[in-house]
Order: structure tokens, then sequence, then C-alpha cells
């Protein structure tokens, strides 16, 4: 850490953002993510404000019908929980792997989650990335380093969607309400 000591310092500094490319990305525990539902843009944030910033597309932001259900796929604004996985045996809709990191809301769990979709390329090529029915689909390499995060956090990811993010460190070490 070039030379820096943690010790000399009476009180523990704040977080700075600063950008990891995800080469050097490795799972932390205590990791938060932050997605910015205006830009479509995911943060995986380390306590120490390292980030991992990644493209994301979230929902359609217009009234669905989807398996059997009518709503507004835009995706809410929250602060959730990532609680559980599953595989999912629609490998179009949530990817080749299948895995789905399912979103809880007030300790319930909701439709709503993280996952692949299998034509990646055209799903995220396309401006704008406002295609999903309310999920947060990542690309395949982002779901790999979500799902490690999930097991290094031991089921548990805090998560917080907002229509617009001028500071996601902020944002994500923010006291819940």
């Amino acid at each position: 850490m070039l030379g820096v000591s943690l010790a000399m310092s009476p009180t523990p500094s704040a977080p700075v953002l600063t950008f990891v490319p995800q080469t050097q990305w490795h799972a932390q525990m205590g990791d938060r993510i932050v997605v910015d539902t205006q830009a479509n843009e995911g943060f995986l944030i380390h306590r120490n404000g390292e980030t991992l910033q990644f493209p994301v597309a979230t929902g359609q932001r217009r009234g669905v019908c989807y398996i059997g259900r009518c709503y507004n796929a835009t995706t809410p604004q929250r602060t959730w929980e990532v609680r559980s996985k599953d595989i999912k045996g629609d490998r179009i809709t949530f990817g080749p792997s299948g895995r789905f990191l399912r979103l809880y809301w007030d300790d319930e769990s909701t439709p709503y989650g993280f996952h692949e979709f299998a034509y990646e390329d055209r799903m995220f090529d396309d401006q704008p990335r406002f295609k999903s029915m309310g999920c947060i689909i990542v690309k395949k390499e982002i779901m790999d380093i979500l799902d490690q995060t999930y097991a290094v956090n031991e089921g548990n990811i805090p998560v917080v969607t907002k229509y617009g993010i001028e500071e996601p460190l902020a944002l994500a070490f923010a006291p819940q309400e």
C-alpha cells in the first residue's frame, strides 16, 4: 500500500470512491450494490470505497403483462437485500446459467432480482437499456462476480436502486430506514 500507515491516523477516514477494473475485482465481506436506474449503471462497492462499475438493463418504463400479471415494469426505487439464489429453467430470460439472485424488501421475497439474459449482446448494444420486466439484467461476467459476492457475504447483500445517483458511495452506506 505504498507505505501508507492507517495506524498513524487518530480516526479512520471516510472511504473514497475508487474505480477498480473488472479484472482486478475480488468479492469481499460487506460488499454492497447500488443501481442507478436512470443511467442503467450498477456499482459494486467495498467498504473501503473501491468500486466496480458495470452496465445494467432495468425495467421497461411502462405497463406490461408478463407471467400472468399486469403491472408497471419500471424497476422500483428501494433499499433491498439479495437473500436467495435460484436456478431457473428458462434459459432465455435467465441466461445460459439460469442464475437468479432474488431481492427481498421489508423481509419479504419479491419477484425482482439480478439475472443474465440469453441474448446479452442485443440487450446491451441498444440504448436506452430499459428492457427488463422489472429485474436488473447483467452480463455473464458480472453475474459471475455477483454470484461470488453472494457466497462471500453468506447470502446477504444490501442493494439500493434509485433513479438518478450522484454519489453511489454515500448511498451505499447511508443509514437504512
